[in-house]
């Protein structure tokens, strides 16, 4: 039987600012309904790469594919449509609209929705996302867990079927960030595949499947988080010194 086609996959990632290279040579796949999780130092390359796999930054060398489709070319906008989403490190929604208005604006671009389909998709994604309650609510009255909810429920509203998100347990308690933890959980069973950059470990392996290790702008560890957590060359660039 043929293999089944990847959900997304890039090979030979290049990105050049000026003389830095901030990526170089980077090769990375996501299964449909995978979770995966992206660490690494600051600096390391991770959301330059999201960046490029987004379409918010366009590669120096290299090819991305979504759905065995190539998409190098084609911009964020184009791959948002197509179901490749992404969320930012620090929520930006628009602070004078309810917090539905949010969501229905990011379902309104949904390719061929009618108004009331981009309703619907935008009343489930903030069922899914715990944001049902505060509909009404002014976005710029949310604090740091409600925005990070409105910016996740803003990707879910474009029907994604793989999410790129950015640090989005970032700054939240842990008692918030298991709550958003079980979030994403949930979104990966009902398989949609996730890309996860997260300096919060231990939230992040709660929900991903494999880890890959970034420094340098190059993958240096890739599998089982267990086992790319143990790695010798993770602990020295990410973890800062020898494994006890």
């Amino acid at each position: 039987m043929p293999e089944p086609v990847l959900a997304l996959s890039a090979h030979g990632i290049g990105k050049h600012f000026g003389a830095l290279a901030a990526l170089d040579g980077v090769d990375f796949t996501v299964k449909p309904g995978e979770a995966v999780g992206i660490v690494g130092p600051n600096g390391a390359g991770k959301t330059t790469l999201l960046s490029v796999l987004a379409g918010a930054l366009s590669p120096s060398r290299g090819v991305v594919h979504f759905e065995g489709r190539d998409v190098t070319a084609l911009s964020a906008a184009l791959r948002c449509r197509r179901g490749l989403v992404r969320t930012h490190q620090i929520p930006k929604p628009f602070t004078g609209m309810t917090v539905f208005e949010n969501a229905y604006v990011a379902a309104a671009h949904v390719e061929a929705a009618t108004r009331d389909e981009a309703y619907d998709l935008a009343a489930a994604a903030l069922d899914l996302s715990g944001m049902k309650d505060v509909a009404n609510r002014q976005a710029g009255t949310l604090g740091l867990l409600g925005r990070k909810r409105l910016e996740l429920a803003r990707a879910l509203a474009t029907r994604p079927r793989l999410l790129l998100l950015d640090e989005i347990g970032g700054g939240l308690t842990d008692a918030e960030a298991s709550e958003l933890v079980a979030t994403i959980g949930e979104l990966q069973h009902r398989g949609i595949a996730i890309v996860w950059i997260e300096h919060i470990v231990h939230v992040l392996v709660q929900v991903v499947v494999r880890l890959v290790c970034m420094d340098a702008g190059r993958v240096i560890a890739d599998g089982v988080p267990q086992a790319v957590l143990a790695d010798p060359a993770v602990v020295e660039a990410y973890l800062g010194g020898a494994p006890e």
